[in-house]
């Protein structure tokens, strides 16, 4: 760490956190699992070398003086040269912050990810804990599957969300599987969320209340052009093209096909497609979905009826 080894004074936090930014920036690495930019990534990377609260406040309000101890804490040329490290191993290797530190954060819950799993970044997460999905669901939605669980992120959330429910979370990968059951045992859900190997739509002979599903969407296009920061997760929960398509929609065709029997007549699916709506509505132009307000816009999470999927099923065969 360039600034820091000619700099072996302690160096106040700030400084520390602006001269890792600037090393990052340097180096050209990617963003966009947890932070959006180089100064909130260095925030993260060193605010937890430092076992410091990683919403430890950085700046004074609105020029008013630094009184916080955190602020005014100094960091030792030791922890500098640690913190160096932390760095070069991102930079060096670009896995993402939180396969170095094996923890990420969603909505304000902290959960356990390393390598086995995608790291947990969903905008489904928002949708529950903002109360999105309040209107469509009563007092009978009881039984939620999360499929593509991933490391259990999302389960974990719902089962927050609505303490009445059981969530039954579901992967292919049972190495995500593994990552998934750390967190559920760690949030103290074990009696609530049921774990279950399988590709696509458990069919289990009851049905679902309220589906969540964050799948591979990922185009073959934009997949040749990820950064080594996406190659490092597994391509199994990024690649929507493993049937052989191109588009990024093979999961989903199969899901939307599967999903109408396994769901509650009132019951809806919540699914997340990132950047792919283009593709989405080429894909399944006769399905009318209702698009959800997220931090990332209108276009990336959409809501489902179970009457508007038999609707396609029936009208549109796939």
């Amino acid at each position: 760490m360039s600034d820091m080894a000619q700099h072996p004074q302690p160096m106040t936090l700030l400084a520390c956190v602006s001269a890792a930014a600037e090393q990052l920036q340097q180096a050209g690495v990617a963003f966009g699992h947890g932070t959006t930019n180089a100064f909130d990534e260095a925030a993260w990377l060193v605010l937890w070398q430092l076992g410091l609260p990683l919403n430890t406040p950085l700046l004074p309000d609105d020029g008013e003086e630094i009184t916080n101890d955190a602020q005014k804490r100094l960091v030792t040329p030791e922890e500098q040269a640690q913190i160096a490290t932390l760095l070069r191993a991102r930079i060096d290797t670009r896995k993402p912050a939180a396969y170095l530190t094996h923890e990420a954060w969603l909505q304000g819950v902290a959960f356990y990810v390393d390598e086995r799993a995608i790291v947990p970044r969903s905008l489904i997460a928002e949708v529950l804990v903002e109360g999105g999905l309040d209107y469509w669901l009563s007092e009978s939605t009881h039984r939620v599957l999360d499929l593509c669980t991933g490391n259990g992120s999302l389960a974990v959330i719902a089962a927050m969300v609505y303490p009445d429910v059981v969530v039954q979370a579901s992967d292919i990968s049972t190495d995500a599987l593994e990552v998934a059951r750390i967190n559920v045992d760690r949030h103290g859900l074990h009696d609530r969320i049921i774990l279950r190997q399988g590709d696509g739509v458990p069919k289990t002979g009851s049905h679902y209340d309220l589906i969540l599903c964050n799948p591979p969407y990922v185009n073959a296009h934009s997949m040749a052009a990820l950064p080594p920061e996406y190659l490092a997760e597994p391509a199994l929960a990024l690649d929507g093209n493993m049937a052989g398509g191109s588009d990024g929609m093979d999961f989903i065709r199969q899901l939307l096909r599967d999903v109408p029997a396994q769901m509650s007549p009132d019951a809806i699916l919540v699914l997340e497609i990132g950047h792919e709506r283009a593709h989405f509505e080429a894909a399944f132009p006769q399905l009318e979905v209702i698009w959800l307000e997220t931090s990332a816009g209108e276009d990336q999470v959409l809501l489902a009826t179970r009457e508007a999927l038999l609707s396609l099923n029936e009208s549109h065969p796939q």
